[in-house]
């Protein structure tokens, strides 16, 4: 590695100029990387609800279907608008009254269940179905279009459309939030170092693995934009730790050495071991997520740890170039620094140790339960602002057709029509149906000869399938909902035991049984993969647990709080928030435990080891925090969406109580366990003093 150090401290402006250069690349790639929208497309393939959206899709080519809600629009105003509607490109079929009968036959004349169906006061509904995918481009783009007609007090509903404003808000936001976390960010460092130019530094050089880790996206085919929207803010806040430790050690080096390249060339093998180390656990704890089953989890875990691997190579590559260019401008540009090492605290907590214990063990038991009981959901409307079109539509076609979601219930042709007749009725009379659409209710006796089924056939009966529409006024994700559809279930499956239901609702359904046990798996991964790493990195066996002990109890008063607040969590943060929580925050612990023995080997006593390693380890682990904190909190303060503030207000919260835990619980637990330390790792130094004579 010293070699190395010297080769790129030798040929420093060639690495810069290449690395400038590999930045055209990874904009085209940034660029070209395609965003999905829709989180529900990321559930199992072989879940039975993705089973028959792939039916829906290839048979009926009914994979989106949104339901255009028209307020004051006299018939033949709506036929027109269904004429344009229907010429855009990416829309398949809208279907309407005139589908049915003439719109010359008067209201009252039309089947009474068309007309319920269709009909509401002075507003009607068009039914529009997609050519492709819900968050496929050409979709997306036809929803544009529609949406333009709410000036004329339409308003189009339908995960669709929900997908198409979201996809909005997010391109709209992200570079928003992406502002605020930098600013908030140079804040902090300014505060933290002596340097007014080291902090813009930093964001230069940090620049350079952020826009590489979203360049080489382009290689993964997609990701999500809840990947594509924390991505910047996470890569920040989890990398910045590394641009810190080599200007600290590039500044030490400059005491002991005049030249300024050997000083760097030092600067950078101290340096890689220890960020490299530091990194391991971070990537741990994002590479766990990809044990999920909802490959949302592997979206966010390997962008993630991509972005680390890129931010420990840049740190090392691209970083000292940038210090020693800027150098003069770094050593001028100066002033105190205003986080400085903790004095009084560390005393408090070497006197306190007992008490700061038994307060962990009172808080921890309840922090587990509120943990366990916080609320969450699964409908994505829950996550955007009200004012949305979509959510707007939405709450229309809810209060004014009793209509929130639409199931495609698929079963056999073979099924007898009298068969499917007999599971129409019972399915209309489960709680919160509010009608059953199907070619086979339309045939027999009560028929007006105005009403040409054919047109409802062709839609219904394909692919050697049947399909019945089935639109529920309980929202997605309600307990309500789910017990419907099971009970939908127990009637298609005793007719026809390889039925299916496709929409939303089964979608959502399966959502919540498949993160409920992504959060156990990931849980269980992220912890057994860290306590490897810790226990092989120390040669210990009681280490890695203490060490996981501490994070996971900030863990749990971070997750614990919103069941006091009585706030509801969105589903993806109980899964995701621990172990990135685990994975970033777990590096506050190494550095503490590392200081620690250090100065157990400089031959102190226990109290006077954890007073020292809390003082001088302070000023990196409440810099570092403080930048997590601000980074995320900023942005959860100016974020519409609820997903995006709530995941970046936990991400924030968690870190400003990780180094408290760090600074205060962890040396409590070094203390208390230092005899147990002492027997179960390798090479750690005997305790002096005090600690000896027990």
């Amino acid at each position: 590695m010293e070699k190395l150090s010297q080769f790129i401290v030798k040929y420093r402006k060639v690495i810069l100029i290449i690395s400038i250069l590999l930045l055209i690349p990874s904009v085209f790639g940034y660029l070209n990387t395609k965003v999905n929208y829709d989180i529900l497309s990321y559930l199992p393939k072989d879940s039975e609800s993705m089973k028959a959206q792939d039916i829906l899709n290839d048979d009926f080519n009914l994979s989106s279907v949104d339901m255009l809600v028209v307020n004051n629009m006299k018939d033949k105003d709506v036929l027109k608008l269904k004429k344009e509607i229907q010429g855009i490109q990416g829309v398949d079929k809208v279907i309407w009254r005139d589908d049915a009968t003439d719109i010359t036959v008067p209201k009252e004349a039309i089947p009474e269940n068309i007309k319920k169906m269709l009909y509401s006061g002075d507003s009607t509904m068009l039914i529009i179905t997609f050519k492709e995918p819900t968050a496929s481009d050409t979709t997306m783009d036809a929803i544009a279009k529609i949406k333009k007609y709410a000036a004329m007090d339409c308003y189009l509903a339908g995960f669709s459309a929900i997908t198409e404003d979201t996809k909005d808000l997010v391109n709209t936001e992200t570079p928003i939030y992406s502002l605020i976390a930098v600013i908030l960010c140079l804040f902090v460092l300014c505060l933290g170092l002596k340097s007014w130019v080291a902090p813009i530094v930093f964001l230069i050089g940090i620049a350079f693995p952020i826009i590489y880790n979203m360049g080489t996206n382009v290689f993964l085919g997609q990701i999500s934009y809840i990947t594509q929207a924390l991505a910047l803010i996470l890569q920040l806040a989890v990398t910045m730790d590394y641009s810190i430790f080599l200007l600290h050690r590039y500044q030490e080096e400059k005491q002991k050495v005049s030249d300024k390249e050997l000083a760097m060339s030092k600067a950078i093998h101290a340096t890689f071991v220890s960020i490299t180390s530091s990194s391991v656990t971070t990537i741990a704890g994002f590479l766990a997520l990809c044990a999920m089953q909802l490959t949302l989890g592997k979206d966010i875990g390997i962008v993630m740890a991509k972005g680390v691997v890129l931010g420990v190579v840049c740190t090392v590559l691209v970083l000292p170039s940038l210090l020693m260019a800027f150098d003069p401008w770094i050593e001028k540009w100066s002033h105190p620094v205003l986080i400085c090492p903790l004095k009084r605290t560390p005393k408090f907590v070497v006197k306190h140790y007992k008490a700061i214990l038994i307060v962990f063990v009172l808080l921890f038991i309840p922090a587990i339960y509120c943990q366990a009981n916080v609320g969450q959901y699964y409908d994505l409307t829950q996550t955007l602002p009200e004012d949305l079109p979509s959510v707007i539509g939405t709450n229309q076609l809810k209060e004014k057709f009793n209509m929130t979601t639409t199931h495609f219930t698929i079963l056999s042709d073979q099924v007898k029509t009298k068969d499917i007749q007999k599971i129409i009725d019972r399915i209309e009379k489960v709680d919160g149906v509010k009608n059953v659409i199907g070619y086979e209710k339309y045939m027999g006796p009560g028929v007006p000869s105005t009403f040409e089924p054919k047109a409802v056939q062709d839609i219904l009966h394909n692919g050697g399938k049947r399909l019945l529409v089935i639109n529920s006024d309980y929202r997605a994700a309600t307990d309500q909902e789910n017990k419907q559809l099971d009970q939908i279930d127990s009637i298609i499956h005793k007719y026809d035991p390889e039925a299916k239901i496709a929409g939303e609702g089964s979608l959502t359904r399966d959502l919540i049984h498949v993160t409920n046990t992504d959060f156990q798996m990931v849980n269980i991964v992220s912890i057994v993969a860290i306590l490897l790493i810790i226990a092989i990195t120390f040669k210990s066996f009681s280490l890695p647990f203490i060490l996981v002990l501490a994070i996971e109890f900030a863990i749990c008063i971070n997750m614990g709080i919103p069941f006091l607040t009585h706030t509801q969590l969105p589903f993806i943060a109980g899964i995701v928030i621990g172990t990135i929580q685990l994975g970033a925050c777990i590096d506050y612990a190494i550095l503490m435990t590392t200081r620690f023995k250090e100065e157990l080997q400089n031959g102190k006593d226990r109290k006077r080891a954890a007073q020292t390693a809390i003082m001088m380890t302070s000023p990196s682990i409440i810099t570092s925090g403080l930048s997590f904190f601000a980074a995320c909190s900023g942005v959860a303060l100016i974020a519409k969406m609820d997903m995006i503030a709530s995941l970046c207000e936990l991400l924030g919260r968690g870190a400003l109580i990780s180094v408290i835990v760090i600074l205060t619980v962890l040396p409590s637990l070094l203390i208390f366990f230092s005899k147990l330390i002492e027997k179960t790792t390798k090479g750690w130094p005997k305790a002096k003093g005090e600690i000896a004579h027990e």
